[in-house]
């Protein structure tokens, strides 16, 4: 087996699968050998994850241009930093965000027209705000003919984003993101461990509309308080809008009925999830001249599939890069390939400089071209996929074939407690969405979206302490 046959098998995806006339049909892949055209773009990236001065990408493009009909075209994206500029972390976060990226190529021919796209993720280690991200690597996966035809492709966009890893922390009453409004608050500390408080302590008041705010970053939060006889009704606001429920009573268990207790700290009586990832404030107000204790918090952020808005990056090319012209020839299944050293008919690639400035000056593939290399960044995990929306024309159509890859399934994160927090806002909650749109085409032509091959999109979630801290406590007591 040659070295180029070794890197194709490991660069492909494991099956393809082909849509026609509106049916998935899955066969076999193929490890393809074609000519290549390479060109070496230069983006400049602005955006969420970038500092004060904009981030210098330098892109290799990897395209396939002399192919026999079946044969797989194969597009591969490799991009580094071009210069000391970095991506940078938005803020802390645990092991496990991922950076994504998505290189988007413009086709047009007599039987295509519209993008192909390939997208991949590099998982981060744990990063301090300010710290450098690592960049993915792209790899497509195959994309197939039955008929014979030449078509153009064109280096489009770069686009970038990061995606925080699920997780949740505890925030004690007394963090500064919390804020007590009026003259009655109490901070107690050193109270009985057998209470259970987070830390050992909590802030209370007896006096109505006394009011707590509590700012935080993620998609949902928890408040945690002591369950009491003696307490009284809450009213919760997120974002400045009534909370759903939009009261609860730490003196009632979830069924409504009035408790016997006192004095059990680290209970959960109101939760919000599914927020828009980003900062929100929660505002909780005493309705009544009885007890509120307020005992923390939890913040979570629940698994999230796309980088959120003001994490994303856009990256446009310095110069405007050439076009790539790809000639699919007369070929059956036993046809020889078109690859170098195969015997087969020889086709040298063609590419047609979009302008004068012919993407860079580099020439874009012009004669040198040599086997589609694998990806050149060994310290990194390459995620390959490829995606597309072509808008089919002209008839006959050729059938499009892409790489199937594992889609990550979302799940709901399960709160057990009553009642569940969230806002009125009119709406049902909007639903995870589960599988890839497909565009279908007057006459069969379909390009499927196709996540990146062998990512896994790890599910982290921090370990969080709930459990107070060890100590002695005073006597028993309840504040006030």
């Amino acid at each position: 087996m040659s070295q180029w046959t070794a890197r194709r098998r490991r660069g492909l995806a494991a099956a393809v699968a082909s849509v026609v006339g509106g049916m998935l049909l899955a066969t076999p892949a193929t490890p393809a050998q074609a000519q290549t055209a390479e060109i070496d773009l230069t983006y400049r990236c602005r955006g969420g994850l970038v500092s004060s001065t904009p981030v210098q990408l330098k892109a290799t493009l990897t395209v396939q241009t002399a192919l026999t009909v079946g044969q797989p075209l194969d597009i591969r994206w490799d991009i580094k930093y071009a210069d000391t500029s970095r991506f940078v972390s938005p803020d802390y976060f645990a092991a496990g965000g991922r950076l994504s990226a998505t290189g988007a190529v413009k086709v047009t021919g007599q039987q295509w027209s519209g993008e192909l796209h390939s997208s991949g993720a590099q998982e981060q280690e744990q990063l301090r705000k300010g710290d450098a991200l690592t960049l993915p690597s792209l790899i497509s996966g195959a994309v197939s003919t039955t008929q014979p035809g030449t078509f153009e492709i064109v280096p489009e966009r770069l686009t970038l984003g990061f995606i925080p890893p699920a997780s949740e922390r505890i925030v004690n009453d007394d963090d500064p993101a919390v804020t007590y409004h009026g003259d009655h608050w109490r901070d107690d500390n050193d109270r009985p461990a057998h209470f259970n408080d987070i830390h050992n302590d909590v802030h209370a008041t007896d006096k109505a509309w006394h009011r707590v705010e509590f700012k935080f970053t993620g998609t949902g939060v928890d408040f945690i308080t002591e369950q009491d006889h003696r307490a009284g009704r809450l009213e919760f606001k997120i974002d400045g809008r009534p909370g759903v429920p939009q009261h609860a009573d730490a003196s009632k268990d979830e069924n409504g009925n009035p408790v016997t207790v006192v004095n059990r700290g680290n209970h959960t009586l109101w939760s919000v999830r599914g927020l828009p990832y980003g900062e929100h404030t929660l505002e909780i107000t005493n309705t009544e001249d009885k007890w509120a204790i307020v005992d923390g918090f939890r913040v979570v952020t629940e698994e999230l599939l796309d980088p959120p808005s003001q994490f994303r990056v856009t990256c446009t090319a310095v110069n405007k890069p050439t076009a790539i012209r790809v000639v699919i020839s007369e070929g059956g299944a036993g046809s020889p390939s078109n690859g170098p050293g195969n015997g087969g008919p020889s086709s040298t690639p063609s590419v047609s400089p979009s302008n004068g400035n012919g993407g860079n000056g580099d020439g874009g593939g012009n004669g040198n071209e040599s086997p589609s290399p694998g990806p050149s960044d060994g310290g990194q995990s390459p995620s390959p996929g490829t995606s597309g929306s072509p808008t089919p024309s002209g008839s006959p159509r050729p059938t499009v074939t892409t790489t199937v890859t594992a889609t990550a399934t979302p799940t709901v994160a399960q709160v057990l407690v009553t009642p569940r927090g969230g806002v009125q806002t009119g709406e049902a909650p909007a639903g995870n969405a589960a599988g890839a749109a497909m565009l279908l085409g007057s006459g069969g032509l379909l390009l499927a979206l196709a996540a990146g091959s062998g990512v896994a999109l790890a599910r982290r979630r921090a370990a969080h302490a709930t459990g107070p801290a060890a100590g002695e406590g005073g006597d028993e007591h309840h504040t006030g």
